[in-house]
């Protein structure tokens, strides 16, 4: 089963149901038995980090992503809920992460060219920077992946397991261990994200 964790931010329905279109046991919940039990978790999230970040405290989900990840069960953030992964955010200030994967979230505008819209909207294709990572493996370098995001990891090189561009390289997604965050979103990529979803689902407890 796949527990996907519900802090009161998230697209929660369309990921449900992707995993479900590949035929996978899921269950959008909060309850710490239930996500225990789970065999891998997914942390979803947009909006802000600040919001996300004390919601997901205030819910107590903070502890138990933190308790999955160190039990070596197979943990992925998605779009925020991939820079909630990192250790802290300079969006509107400065705001700690979970401080799973080392790097900080930073804005696209510090490093994109001048002209270029924010945030950075729609298809767009991902490379591998090194070996191609076991999240990968259904998929060709080169794919379409959608991204909707104005900031992005930074500071976090030996983690990137895929960069995209648009006008300067940004981090697409990481990976260190059991943990993994994918910038982009699977559940709005097609056939791509439904094979990214589908290497995750398949990967077992470190």
């Amino acid at each position: 089963m796949i527990a996907i964790i519900d802090y009161g931010v998230g697209n929660l329905f369309s990921l449900k149901s992707s995993l479900k279109a590949i035929g996978y046991e899921v269950s959008v919940t909060s309850d710490e038995a239930e996500i225990a039990a789970a065999d891998r978790v997914i942390l979803p999230g947009v909006g802000a980090f600040e919001d996300a970040a004390e919601k997901l405290r205030a819910s107590g989900m903070a502890d138990v992503v933190r308790r999955e990840a160190a039990a070596g069960k197979p943990v992925m953030g998605i779009c925020l809920g991939m820079q909630l992964l990192l250790e802290k955010s300079f969006e509107y200030g400065e705001h700690e992460g979970l401080g799973l994967i080392p790097g900080n979230v930073r804005p696209i505008g510090d490093v994109i060219p001048e002209g270029l819209k924010i945030p950075h909207i729609g298809w767009n294709r991902i490379t591998f920077p090194g070996e191609k990572h076991p999240l990968f493996k259904y998929i060709d370098e080169g794919s379409y992946v959608y991204f909707v995001h104005s900031y992005y990891a930074a500071d976090c090189d030996e983690s990137t397991i895929a960069v995209t561009d648009y006008g300067a390289p940004l981090t697409a997604a990481v990976a260190r261990g059991n943990v993994m965050g994918c910038q982009f979103h699977p559940e709005k990529s097609g056939d791509v994200g439904l094979a990214i979803l589908k290497a995750f689902c398949e990967m077992e407890n470190k």
